[in-house]
């Protein structure tokens, strides 16, 4: 028996937390009886047209611009295995294996609804390969939506193609030998059941969303440092004020900067000595608690996404009464648009600690040694992290332009209309890492700053942040190595939580008369 965390998918409403856990920790997914039945039940429907020789659009038929193509029985098995190798042409560096592993779970987490008529034991060579270990070497670039990465994840099932494995990187059908497995057959419908719906944007997005969260918490953190270290005035953080505005984030904000600062001495000694702040510092409930709102608005779609049956066709019914319906579910307009938001409020998050930052090593605002050294001049300090930060601002407004407005046109005029929430997920993976260097520099330069005021006298919360930072980074006396510090500040952001950290949304979705999510074991 295996001693990680058990999580069993098909009764209840999924979220995304548990497609990070199963793509990040290795916890063991599994599906239902419920969940299996409704599979078994929908490849009854396709073994029936075909032992008929009805007519189902990708269940006898050619793909996409072909679909006027009637295959005959003893093609179908080849028509899968050439539908993945066709469609596995992408291109560039391979996607990590947590990425990979998301992208596998949003596929089971489609196929767990009984709609795709996909067979049972590709469903069960997906599992495997989560559970055992085996991850597909997946590139990177190609998808205009879907198509191309699961069509890399098909050929893995195979015995096709490389993967990762226990460490290295080897052919797949080494890995599941390994393991004791045997490559996946194929029948009807299978290949297109592997390479369509959703499932890639919104494993990606699903990881996203767990980036964005860790990091929405942090910025509160580093930006409640800065400001006790610029010494702003808390009226701007007034729960009377902040009600007024009308909104749950903003006030949840504000919350969290009271408690992060209460009984500062800092602050107290403080108070008085401008009239007013600049933006950055007293506008962070409104920006932050803006960027929480789009989480939320984010959270929503992706998660309706994950539980949405995004094949096509669709096999509806059951064998007396049946349906094979080729419609556009496998269009990811939401998510992509989700990802595209998401993208936006976190490039904020960043804008924003940047501006933070730069005030924080300006002495004609900040009132302390220029770039936070005691001696400037024969010390650089902290001048040129503010660049770094300055640079990724930049780039992650190039990664802020959206993606779903990129449109293009494929398959001889049949996708004349695509949505491009591959390529919006992954750029949004990119920004939220910058993100994290942005607030990883605010985090080194906002600790210098309060070792200046005396970090003892800093506020109940800002002093945890402050003594977490100082276990791994000592504070400067004078020029020295910069990089690696920034890499363990970004590490504690990364893997360390603070508390209180109340929830980015107010309420989770879920279906009426529910509050089940997945079983935990």
């Amino acid at each position: 028996m295996t001693d990680k965390e058990q999580i069993v998918w098909g009764d209840a409403r999924l979220r995304w937390q548990d497609v990070v856990r199963v793509a990040k920790t290795g916890a063991q997914l599994q599906l239902s009886e419920g969940a299996w039945q409704r599979i078994h039940a929908a490849r009854e429907i396709v073994r029936l047209i075909v032992a008929e020789g009805q007519i189902a659009y990708g269940i006898n038929t050619g793909l996409g611009a072909l679909c006027n193509i009637t295959l005959a029985e003893d093609q179908l098995s080849q028509l899968s295995r050439n539908t993945l190798m066709s469609h596995a042409c992408g291109v560039g560096p391979a996607l990590d294996n947590v990425q990979a592993r998301a992208i596998i779970c949003a596929a089971v987490a489609n196929y767990s609804h009984g709609k795709s008529g996909i067979s049972p034991q590709v469903v069960k060579s997906l599992l495997a390969l989560l559970n055992h270990g085996i991850t597909p070497q997946i590139p990177a670039q190609g998808s205009v939506g879907y198509l191309t990465h699961m069509a890399h994840v098909g050929l893995t099932l195979i015995g096709i193609g490389n993967v990762s494995y226990r460490g290295e990187r080897v052919p797949a059908a080494v890995a599941l030998e390994s393991e004791g497995l045997q490559p996946c057959p194929l029948g009807a419908k299978d290949g297109l059941s592997l390479v369509n719906g959703t499932p890639c944007m919104t494993g990606l997005s699903c990881l996203a969303l767990g980036e964005a969260s860790q990091l929405l918490a942090w910025a509160d953190v580093t930006g409640a440092m800065s400001f006790e270290a610029l010494r702003g005035q808390m009226d701007a953080f007034d729960a009377e004020i902040l009600a007024l505005k009308g909104s749950a984030s903003v006030q949840t904000v504000g919350e969290r900067l009271r408690h992060l600062l209460n009984g500062s001495e800092i602050i107290a000694l403080s108070k008085g000595v401008r009239t007013q702040d600049a933006l950055s510092l007293r506008s962070m409930p409104q920006i932050h608690g803006a960027c929480r709102d789009q989480f939320g608005h984010a959270e929503k779609l992706i998660e309706t996404e994950l539980n949405a049956a995004t094949d096509n066709p669709l096999v509806l019914g059951t064998v007396d009464n049946w349906r094979v319906v080729s419609q556009a579910n496998p269009h990811g307009e939401s998510v992509a648009m989700a990802a595209d938001v998401l993208a936006i409020a976190l490039a904020e998050i960043g804008s924003v600690a940047e501006r933070r930052l730069d005030r924080l090593i300006n002495p004609l605002v900040s009132g302390l040694p220029a770039f936070l050294v005691a001696q400037p001049g024969v010390n650089s300090g902290m001048m040129i992290a503010q660049y770094v930060a300055a640079s990724l601002c930049g780039e992650n407004r190039q990664l802020a332009q959206p993606a779903v407005l990129d449109n293009y046109v494929t398959s001889a005029l049949q996708e004349d209309h695509l949505s491009m929430g591959t390529s919006a997920a992954l750029k949004l993976l990119k920004l939220a890492e910058n993100t994290y260097q942005i607030l990883a520099i605010e985090y080194l330069l906002a600790a210098q700053a309060l070792d200046f005021h005396d970090a003892d006298k800093a506020g109940s919360g800002t002093r945890e942040a402050w003594a977490l930072l100082r276990a791994q980074v000592a504070t400067w006396q004078e020029d020295r190595w910069l990089a690696p510090e920034i890499e363990k500040a970004a590490g504690i952001i990364k893997t360390q939580h603070l508390h209180p950290e109340p929830p980015l949304t107010k309420s989770s979705v879920h279906p009426a008369g529910s509050n089940q999510t997945a079983t935990h074991r």
